[in-house]
């Protein structure tokens, strides 16, 4: 099969935007072994400011290595039992709260979205008494739990040249080039390993991290979307991307935990800083449940004109959606294999906008060269790079219009037109840099349940 665009939806069903939160059903936090592999080094230690990578690293792999996955039967915790995080509240807000014993634990700048500050709850107080003790003092404001995020990974297997990705998507090194000055590209994900081979010399930043924290993210999951996003040419793992400049904050940690995750407080403050530097594009290889909070700075963001690409998740076909994938506007990306089949843990729904190769992707390893890696997290790097080519091209374009050009431009999967399987299917790199004309209007629809109104929702605890 061919490039193609998309083909009508028969159901004729109309498209309004992303999956909305269901308060009935718990969001369920990834399965054993989807968790990052390979934990037991000690994280390298993220720059504490701004910086380039300047030094040669280890030396290239003759074949694909294969990490272990990491099995840990406990459960990853879905919120923090502390805190809370609220958005729209002022100074005579937070002194009354302040009155009644909470603690402003951390605030963000409020550069592109309203001030979010973080609330310890005063001892003997529920999460759910907390949220509607803010609401009787400012109706107005947006109030949530501390939702954690955690990366969609598994370890796989594979050998030979069916684990060759780039295949699967017509990229191509010599058209990459020739689409024009890429737009900078900001990555939100764990450490990145700055001396690895495939990292040396290229032009990454890494800006402070988001607050301290006892026990460090470690670098594997960060150094390989990055490798797969810039990687140095002529290395062991190549990217898609190696022109351009990559901006990075680690918003990761481990803290006690059974695995790297992130918070709404630290993710709205990596936001913040990618937008105040200019990105056009973000790459977040992560998901979580909804939260009211974190939307407000993604929509702030898109308000900004920064295409955001995030995972479809790794929960299952009958999962809850994943957030911030499904938030309206949000590109949504699952993965396939090389045989074009959907990865088997890959979370399904009205949400699901592309795919991309995801299943034995060879990439980065942070303590050696390369390694085989799965999971909707390394099917992003490739519609971020798809957004990035077409921005380079067309830098006119808004996050929505990049959008639409890029649902047109796909390798049409499963049932025709769109599904809640593939999306509009397997991104198709060739020919984005073509003039808007060569490509016809998106005709396929897809459903959208009734938005449901944040005052009286809950979330469920784990």
């Amino acid at each position: 099969m061919g490039p193609a665009n998309i083909h009508p939806d028969p159901s004729g069903l109309s498209r309004s935007g992303k999956h909305q939160f269901d308060p009935a059903k718990p969001w369920r936090s990834p399965a054993p072994g989807e968790q990052p592999s390979g934990q037991t080094q000690a994280a390298s230690g993220t720059p504490a400011s701004s910086q380039a990578s300047t030094q040669t690293g280890a030396a290239q792999a003759s074949a694909p290595n294969v990490a272990e996955a990491v099995d840990d039967p406990r459960p990853k915790p879905r919120q923090s039992t502390n805190f809370i995080v609220a958005s729209g509240l002022s100074r005579d807000d937070l002194a009354r709260l302040t009155a009644q014993g909470f603690q402003v634990e951390t605030q963000t700048r409020g550069s592109i979205a309203s001030q979010i500050v973080r609330l310890r709850v005063p001892q003997g107080t529920s999460l759910t008494q907390a949220r509607q003790t803010v609401q009787l003092v400012d109706a107005r404001a947006s109030t949530d739990f501390d939702h954690f995020y955690y990366l969609d990974e598994h370890l796989d297997t594979c050998t030979g040249a069916e684990c060759r990705a780039t295949a699967l998507v017509s990229w191509s090194a010599a058209r990459a080039t020739q689409c024009g000055p890429t737009p900078v590209i900001g990555l939100i994900d764990t450490g990145i390993n700055l001396d690895h081979d495939a990292l040396t010399g290229q032009a990454i930043e890494v800006v402070d991290r988001p607050a301290p924290h006892a026990d460090a993210s470690l670098p594997e999951h960060g150094t390989a979307i990055a490798a797969l996003l810039v990687g140095r040419p002529g290395s062991s793992t190549p990217g898609l991307l190696p022109e351009a400049k990559l901006i990075a904050v680690d918003a990761f940690y481990r803290d006690g935990g059974t695995a790297d995750r992130t918070d709404v407080m630290s993710l709205v403050v990596a936001i913040e800083a990618l937008a105040e530097r200019g990105v056009r594009v973000m790459n977040l290889s992560l998901s979580g449940p909804a939260n009211a909070v974190l939307q407000k700075a993604i929509e702030a963001a898109q308000a900004e004109g920064i295409v955001i690409v995030s995972a479809a998740g790794n929960n299952g076909a009958g999962a809850e959606p994943a957030y911030p994938g499904a938030y309206p506007g949000v590109i949504a990306v699952t993965a396939v294999d090389q045989n074009l089949n959907v990865y088997r843990r890959a979370t399904q729904g009205a949400y699901v906008d592309l795919a991309g190769p995801g299943v034995n992707v060879w990439t980065a390893s942070a303590k050696g060269s390369g390694v085989l890696r799965t999971g909707t997290s390394y099917a992003v790097p490739f519609v971020s790079a798809a957004a990035g080519l077409l921005l380079a091209s067309t830098p006119q374009l808004d996050p929505k219009a990049v959008q639409a050009r890029l649902e047109q431009h796909t390798r049409d999967l499963g049932k025709p037109g769109w599904d809640p399987t593939y999306g509009y299917g397997l991104i198709h790199m060739a020919g984005l840099c073509a003039p808007p004309a060569d490509l016809a209007p998106v005709a396929v629809t897809k459903t959208q349940p009734a938005a449901l109104p944040f005052e009286g929702q809950t979330l469920g605890m784990p």
